[in-house]
């Protein structure tokens, strides 16, 4: 049965660091026989169909493409477009009222749980705030999450230390969800 993925890739085509072509990223998966592959944007979201396979082992197959491909390693996140969706409407945040570079969405690789967040006095960043959900984290910062303090402690590596942690703005995230829409 073929299933809608999309492909999060980590930390691509920012400030100068690991290039990845979008129509190169597109020609990779669809040379690992995949279909209807689109790309979202230039830092690094792709969906495609696959017949087999899992999250896990489609996001492996990826990330050694790439990196024989490109010569440099990717953390790469593959989620299906039923588990996007669910992360989208258990949104804790008013999002309709919100605007999309106040909201973002932070993948885990794996289930994170709150004590690996206690440290945080989340009382010292009001009105910043973040909710745990399904392998994910909703941060809401009013001012965007290039000026939000909250999203530079929760980035720290400390925190992240044994998954793959992967941030979209509220606009990819509606987006991919679209797109994955079967």
């Amino acid at each position: 049965m073929t299933k809608r993925y999309a492909a999060l890739l980590r930390g691509i085509n920012v400030s100068g660091h690991k290039k990845v072509p979008m129509a190169q990223l597109r020609a990779l998966l669809e040379g690992l026989g995949h279909g209807g592959v689109q790309t979202y944007l230039q830092s690094g979201n792709a969906v495609f169909t696959a017949e087999r396979g899992d999250e896990e082992s489609l996001a492996a197959q990826l990330r050694t493409a790439i990196e024989e491909h490109f010569g440099f390693a990717v953390d790469v996140l593959v989620r299906d477009g039923a588990y996007l969706r669910a992360v989208a409407d258990a949104c804790p945040f008013p999002a309709a009222e919100l605007e999309a570079k106040q909201l973002h969405v932070t993948y885990f690789s794996a289930p994170v749980d709150a004590e690996r967040f206690a440290a945080i006095d989340r009382t010292a960043f009001l009105p910043e705030e973040f909710r745990l959900g399904d392998r994910a984290l909703y941060l809401y910062a009013p001012e965007g999450l290039g000026r939000s303090r909250l999203g530079e402690q929760l980035s720290r590596p400390a925190l992240n230390k044994g998954v793959i942690a992967t941030s979209r703005n509220w606009n990819t995230v509606t987006r991919l969800v679209e797109m994955t829409r079967d």
